[in-house]
């Protein structure tokens, strides 16, 4: 695994069963075959999300660092940190509604940040299991965790405008699991994109609060912004703040796509004074979650077509955040790597 430039966090992803090969390791994040609560007994942090049918479609977000790593537990909230950048996931078990204790959780981990001086919040990756279907009350399962999350960020005083990046996606198992990347000195952007409605924005109808995130964020080991990374969020096929093309899964790829082309590309970037223009070859460490299974030949396709080849991509088969969306894709502009 080639290490990026230390001042920034370094990921790739890594087959399960060369995870014993690592060093220098802040974090794992196994997208596997069950979900478990967060496990710092390897001198890391370690989290196992439902995210795979069996274990041979699995693999590691491994996140690295060159530092020391200090790890701990609090309120359930297991984490590991390097004095830049703090990795932290918790899991709120299966429940009959989630609202009251997503906002117990996502205030514990909120609190933890604070407490360990790591308040520059750039990414945050949602699990939601059964996301689309009813809570005991007859409210959309997403739109309760929505609700819970909105609760807790508002509770510390997180503006909708300073929300980090964020994917909510649905999981195969175990309630909602999340985990969170944060830095203490890195300059951080968020980032919108001006052909979508902020979802904090969104209207009513879309349920009691909405979904609290950037569309992007950039992350710079400098004030000037010269040179970062740039951490896009899960991204669909929604222009303004409407699903478009439902049923048709390659037009919702493609529109994704553009979206991301968009939000990464030069006008973006002028917008925000950010000095890096990219491209969709620039994205990797890529996630592009599929409704259904048998969708991801064609999208897999239309990604290959627009992605770099030497990008990592994953593909995971999971529902999407809207009953009417068939795929999501996420994914990160890394900072320039150092030469091996």
């Amino acid at each position: 695994m080639t290490q990026q430039i230390s001042d920034l966090p370094a990921s790739a992803f890594v087959p399960l069963d060369e995870l014993d090969e690592l060093s220098g390791v802040l974090g794992v994040i196994n997208y596997t075959s069950g979900a478990g609560d967060p496990d710092i007994s390897p001198g890391h942090l370690r989290f196992d999300l439902h995210m795979a049918h069996d274990t041979a479609e699995g693999f590691a977000e491994v996140w690295t660092t060159d530092r020391p790593v200090e790890t701990g537990e609090s309120g359930g909230i297991g984490y590991a940190h390097d004095g830049e950048h703090l990795l932290c996931a918790g899991r709120v078990p299966p429940s009959e509604r989630y609202a009251e204790a997503t906002r117990a959780a996502y205030t514990a981990m909120l609190e933890l940040m604070e407490s360990l001086g790591y308040r520059r919040c750039a990414r945050m990756w949602n699990f939601v299991n059964d996301i689309n279907a009813d809570n005991a009350d007859g409210l959309e399962v997403y739109r309760d965790f929505c609700l819970g999350r909105a609760e807790a960020f508002e509770a510390r005083d997180f503006s909708d405008t300073s929300v980090p990046a964020a994917t909510g996606i649905g999981s195969l198992g175990g309630g909602i699991s999340f985990y969170v990347l944060a830095s203490r000195t890195n300059a951080l952007t968020p980032i919108e994109n001006s052909k979508q409605v902020s979802a904090y924005n969104y209207p009513e109808r879309y349920g009691p609060r909405p979904p609290k995130f950037a569309r992007a964020t950039y992350l710079s080991a400098t004030e000037d912004r010269a040179a970062g990374q740039l951490y896009v969020s899960g991204t669909s096929s929604i222009r303004g703040h409407e699903t478009l093309f439902a049923g048709d899964v390659e037009k919702q790829t493609l529109l994704a796509l553009e979206n991301i082309a968009h939000l990464v590309g030069s006008e973006t970037a002028a917008d925000y004074r950010i000095e890096q223009h990219n491209t969709l070859a620039d994205l990797d460490t890529i996630k592009v979650y599929v409704r259904h299974r048998e969708d991801i030949p064609a999208v897999r396709r239309i990604c290959e077509e627009h992605f770099s080849p030497d990008a990592q991509v994953a593909y995971l088969n999971v529902d999407v955040c809207r009953a009417d969306l068939s795929v999501e894709l996420e994914g990160i502009v890394h900072a320039p790597r150092n030469e091996p």
